[in-house]
């Protein structure tokens, strides 16, 4: 047996030597399993792939999801922009060695690494990363972890001495690991559960704190405790507003929420806050955005009396900033939310740290299987998950209502499915739940741009045979239990209306619609202009600001990022009429330019830089100016 229970845990200051012990107690034979995202245990990780390095056989394999990584730039002015922040936000962090070797391609023999979920885009280049893939649903990763035999569990845990009982906490990361730790206590599992305290990481009391004895090793030591990956809050576009409050119409007042990633998830807590701080404002929105009752699932403007209860795989940092709106607020069981895992900014880790203790213990972390699934304490579960509204982004969408949201047609992995399936199996199974699904109805590569709504696409996240809701920037597209002909109409009415004609096409010349269909003419409009226009007021009153809940971004470097966004997407065309906009301007732009090192052009790629750059904050200087009539 590999752990005896006898406690207490042994302490390491040095994770060199706390691989030592592994190793003598397991054996050459390690699989490791390191939780998603930011619970990693890096030191210990690293000190064990290390040892594999050395010697060789030694047969490591790691199990885990997420892995957290600085940004990487790919162009020189990506560059410039990127490693500056990466410089200060992620100072302090410690890279994980064998990320490295991947990207490096210097992974071992006698190493294996598999994930079965990535930060978005992060290995869609790596064949290593993409031949070790796993494509799992989260609630099956517990099942694949032990079914490749993971003989340690590497963690980072908090610890606070004045719990006596369970002065250890799972913290960030109790989504499998409380369920391995159940496991093991039954018997039914065996591993070494290795801790790495950190000081910054937040005390998160009920399920996710655990006794002492359930640890074996401890690392501790100032020179093992480190910065946690804290990425900055993204920007919000205007086209991820205007789906936000399409979405944020459909939850109902007393309901249950889950909100996805990014800056779509950031978008519906602010419009969410909107509804409920600025009531008339977000009904207006909602009429200049075009809702049609016809066409649209039920809406509920209401601000929030009764408030929602949280119910969410990742505990995303805007459910924080609804708490605080007075919108997060229905409790079950005295708690306001329940979630798997957390990632965010500093100052989310720093919120959990120093919010009182009955403030706190109101977000419940506990495991996936709890949150992500109806399975067990069954009843419980439908009385506190009322009026669900599962919020989940995607990449694409087809006209008959697939849903592309982890992979490519030619097979690689972008992300993963992570929970989505599982949130929309329940909307399915409790009374009245829905879930929807939100995209940009268009993406932009090298100035041209392309519909996210397919008449078919090859590589399916989400069968259409569980389609729900859609929601994009032009609107929403109820379309459970709806026949073939109804879906389509209503996800072309949803496209962007550059691209409805070849979606009606492909559809005619297949059958699926008749030949004589059209669409409603308010259904014609949908533009990116028709958004701006539609949104303005709002805007102009900074009720839809690029960064509603801060940000650790400088003010130079917002102005930066959609300068360098416009660059990014450009056709060739278009970064010419660029440089020659650059070329012509009399900005001066010092510190834009300063920050890139482009103030003073050294040479000639410089200089063509300092004109890109230039020409690209002027013409975003023209559109803030035409949007808001400076």
């Amino acid at each position: 047996m590999i752990h005896s229970g006898a406690g207490p845990a042994t302490c390491f200051a040095d994770p060199a030597q706390l691989a030592d012990a592994i190793v003598q107690k397991v054996g050459k034979t390690l699989v490791l399993a390191l939780p998603l995202g930011l619970g990693k245990a890096n030191h210990i990780a690293n000190a064990l792939y290390a040892k594999a390095v050395a010697d060789r056989s030694i047969r490591l394999t790691i199990f885990t999801a997420l892995t957290l990584e600085a940004p990487h730039a790919r162009n020189e002015l990506e560059h410039r922009f990127l490693d500056p922040v990466s410089a200060r936000v992620f100072a302090g962090y410690p890279a994980l060695d064998y990320a490295t070797a991947i990207r490096k391609h210097e992974v071992p023999p006698n190493v294996t690494v598999n994930e079965f979920f990535f930060e978005a885009g992060q290995w869609l280049g790596s064949p290593y990363a993409q031949q070790h893939y796993i494509s799992a649903n989260y609630t099956h990763a517990l099942r694949y972890t032990l079914d490749r035999g993971a003989n340690i569990v590497g963690q980072l845990v908090a610890h606070r001495a004045e719990e006596a009982r369970h002065p250890y906490s799972l913290s960030c990361n109790p989504d499998l690991t409380l369920d391995l730790l159940a496991l093991r206590r039954a018997g039914r599992a065996d591993f070494l559960f290795a801790g790495q305290i950190n000081s910054e990481l937040p005390f998160m009391p009920g399920d996710a704190a655990i006794a002492a004895e359930e640890l074996d090793f401890i690392l501790d030591s100032p020179a093992t405790d480190f910065s946690l990956f804290a990425p900055p809050r993204e920007p919000i576009a205007l086209e991820d507003y205007a789906a936000a409050l399409h979405a944020a119409s459909i939850v109902p007042d007393g309901g249950t929420l889950q909100i996805g990633i990014g800056s779509m998830g950031e978008a519906v807590a602010q419009a969410l806050i909107v509804r409920q701080r600025n009531n008339a404002e977000f009904c207006r929105l909602l009429t200049r955005l075009g809702y049609e009752p016809a066409r649209d699932v039920e809406v509920r403007t209401e601000p929030f009396a009764v408030g929602l209860y949280g119910c969410t795989e990742m505990f995303v940092e805007g459910m924080l900033d609804l708490f605080h709106a007075g919108v997060l607020k229905r409790e079950v069981d005295g708690l306001v939310l329940h979630g798997g895992f957390f990632i965010g900014s500093r100052n989310f880790y720093r919120s959990l740290r120093e919010m009182p203790r009955d403030v706190v213990k109101k977000f419940g972390m506990t495991s996936i299987s709890s949150v992500n699934e109806l399975y067990g304490d069954e009843d419980n579960k439908r009385r506190a998950r009322v009026n669900a509204r599962f919020l989940n982004n995607a990449m694409m969408a087809t006209a008959l209502g697939d849903v592309t949201s982890d992979g490519l047609d030619d097979g690689r992995v972008v992300s993963g499915v992570g929970g989505q399936y599982n949130f929309v199996a329940q909307s399915f199974a409790l009374e009245d739940a829905r879930s929807a699904i939100m995209l940009r109805a268009i993406r932009t590569v090298k100035g041209k741009a392309l519909s996210n709504i397919r008449w078919r696409y090859a590589h399916t996240t989400i069968p259409r045979h569980l389609r729900d809701v859609i929601i994009t920037e032009y609107g929403i597209a109820d379309i459970r239990g709806k026949s073939d002909r109804e879906v389509i109409g209503a996800m072309v009415a949803i496209a962007d209306a550059r691209f409805q004609d070849e979606l009606l096409r492909q559809a005619k010349e297949a059958g699926k619609i008749e030949r004589t269909f059209e669409l409603p003419k308010s259904a014609r409009d949908n533009t990116p202009d028709a958004i701006k226009r539609a949104l303005k007021p709002a805007v102009e009153a900074g009720l839809l600001p690029t960064f509603p809940f801060g940000t650790d971004f400088t003010e130079v470097e917002q102005r930066l990022i959609p300068a360098l966004q416009i660059l990014k997407s450009a056709s060739l065309g278009e970064l010419a009429s660029l440089f020659a906009r650059g070329f012509r301007t009399r900005a001066a732009r010092g510190q834009e330019l300063a920050r890139l090192g482009l103030a003073q052009p050294k040479s000639p790629s410089e200089w063509l830089y300092a004109n890109l750059v230039r020409g690209a904050l002027d013409l975003r200087q023209h559109e803030n100016g035409a949007k808001t009539g400076g």
